[in-house]
């Protein structure tokens, strides 16, 4: 019993060995297929395979590697303070997933954790300095090797190779286990990498849909007290621009109510949305009827549907408060389609008189033609309105992709 240096740059090994280094074609030739190994094991994690799968890949290439009938990969419990075969070859059916062996000095795997330093014992009935596993001696294990599986952070557990045969693990396999060990280290740090990343992703998921449910109230808070005060106000055009503000509000509340329901935060379903502020105007405007059609899935930056929105929801004002007066058909049409492949369309037509005499948005007075206007220029939009027998319908041509709307 002695110990020896070794290579694994991790502490001296704990070694027992009564072998001798072997010089032979037929050893030259192990050590070749134990490179391809670990060459084949590393491409397979720089591909990204699944920590699992990676693991299974790495038990059954290891025991190849050693010409050995097992090999495992084990996982330190911390709350049980034992190691849990997580992936293996060579074991009974039910092994693997479910046994565990003690994580304490006394065992090799166990010591190896402790210590960081790899555990080589060629005579396992004839050990002195550690107990056998119970796990090895049903599988009548007669010699065991164990080296650290440990990243950055902190030790995941033992990759070990098992064997019946009676020839001696040497010195120089350990470079071969270790380099394995090592590659499994780095996609185990990977792994514990993104799953910290997709666990403040999902906080942070969190935090935003709470953030938008807070607002969506907060906005409604304010439509309703501004649609509150557009009823007590004396002045009846005061009370018209109240309730066109609160109208505003509400459009915008519904684009966080919609983002609540979502899993993303920077984009949103044009279409859905404003199917959405379309239902809210045919609630709050009882002198028309609003219908909606919207093609579903097209997916634009959140504030540029946003814009998108508030210039429906003036355009259906526009026409409710100048085309459904002493008209049969109080209908207002809303309509949102594809226009190509990098564009949608928005359509409002009524049935009402004809266009306005200040139907031009860039010589309009009144507010909510000046904001057609301007979302439209923000959103590198282009607007044409045509007479239609009878009213009109006033189109929008707004490209799927630009700048954010607040920065043109």
């Amino acid at each position: 019993m002695s110990e020896a240096a070794g290579s694994s740059g991790r502490g001296e090994p704990i070694v027992e060995s009564n072998g001798q280094p072997a010089g032979s074609s037929e050893a030259l030739r192990q050590r070749v297929r134990q490179q391809e190994i670990l060459a084949q094991l590393g491409v397979k994690a720089l591909q990204g395979a699944a920590v699992g799968e990676l693991f299974d890949e790495a038990a059954r290439l290891v025991a190849e590697g050693f010409e050995a009938e097992f090999s495992k990969v084990l996982e330190y419990l911390p709350a049980e303070n034992r190691l849990l075969v997580r992936a293996g070859v060579g074991w009974a059916p039910g092994v693997v997933g479910a046994a565990t062996i003690g994580a304490d000095i006394a065992s090799p795997a166990g010591f190896a954790l402790r210590s960081g330093k790899p555990v080589i014992s060629n005579h396992l009935k004839d050990e002195q300095r550690f107990r056998t596993p119970e796990l090895l001696v049903q599988h009548g294990i007669r010699r065991a090797m164990n080296v650290i599986l440990q990243g950055e952070g902190r030790p995941y557990g033992v990759l070990e190779v098992d064997s019946r045969s009676s020839r001696d693990f040497e010195e120089q396999d350990l470079a071969f286990l270790q380099g394995a060990a090592n590659i499994l280290g780095m996609a185990i740090d990977r792994d514990r990498s993104q799953r910290s990343l997709g666990n403040a992703l999902a906080r942070q998921r969190v935090l935003m849909r709470e953030m938008d449910h807070r607002i969506k109230n907060s906005l409604s808070l304010v439509a309703s007290m501004l649609h509150l005060q557009a009823r007590e106000a004396e002045d009846q055009a005061v009370g018209l621009h109240l309730d066109e503000a609160a109208s505003r509000v509400r459009a915008i509340a519904r684009a966080h109510e919609q983002l609540r329901h979502d899993t993303r935060v920077e984009v949103l379903d044009v279409g859905r949305y404003i199917e959405s502020v379309c239902r809210d105007l045919d609630e709050s405007i009882s002198q028309c009827r609003i219908e909606s059609t919207c093609e579903t899935d097209i997916e634009v930056s959140t504030d540029r549907a946003v814009s998108a929105a508030l210039i429906v929801n003036e355009l259906v004002a526009n026409a409710a408060k100048y085309a459904c007066r002493n008209t049969a058909d109080s209908r207002i049409i809303v309509t949102l389609d594809r226009d190509g492949s990098q564009r949608f369309a928005i359509s409002v037509r009524d049935f009402g008189h004809g266009a306005a005499e200040d139907a031009d948005l860039n010589t309009a007075k009144g507010l909510g033609k000046r904001l057609i206007g301007l979302l439209v220029r923000q959103l590198d939009g282009a607007l044409a309105i045509y007479s239609r027998e009878p009213g009109m319908e006033v189109a929008v041509s707004i490209p799927v992709q630009g700048a954010p709307a607040g920065n043109a």
